[in-house]
């Protein structure tokens, strides 16, 4: 099994899971939408949808003739969780403007500091 961010590193795989997000497509679609953006062949899609299957970021449910494939967010909560360490970094620096802006809007706001 790959690392997760082995397999977001790529940029058709995390293009796949873009559309994914929207909700379930059919392999068909998902393999004309990303060989028109990247130029790369049906059996190359394929092996991007095998490798995020493969790797449970996303699930595929076969509907008659048709994969219909879904993202799978567990793994991506994983990441999410592992990103938690390093939230703060951006975090405390979006509240610090936040406080900034809001003190920008109070002093436009108040006459006695025109």
């Amino acid at each position: 099994m790959m690392h997760a961010f082995d397999i977001l590193g790529d940029p058709v795989r995390r293009r796949i899971l873009e559309l994914l997000a929207d909700g379930e497509l059919p392999a068909g679609q998902i393999a004309a939408t990303i060989g028109e953006e990247f130029g790369i062949s049906q059996p190359a899609v394929s092996q991007h949808l095998r490798v995020l299957r493969d790797n449970g970021f996303a699930t595929v449910t076969v509907a008659g003739t048709r994969r219909l494939y879904a993202v799978n967010p567990v793994p991506l909560q994983e990441i999410d969780t592992w990103l938690d360490r390093y939230r703060q970094f951006w975090t405390n620096r979006l509240d610090a403007l936040d406080t900034e802006l809001r003190r920008g809007r109070y002093n436009r706001k108040d006459p006695g500091n025109a």
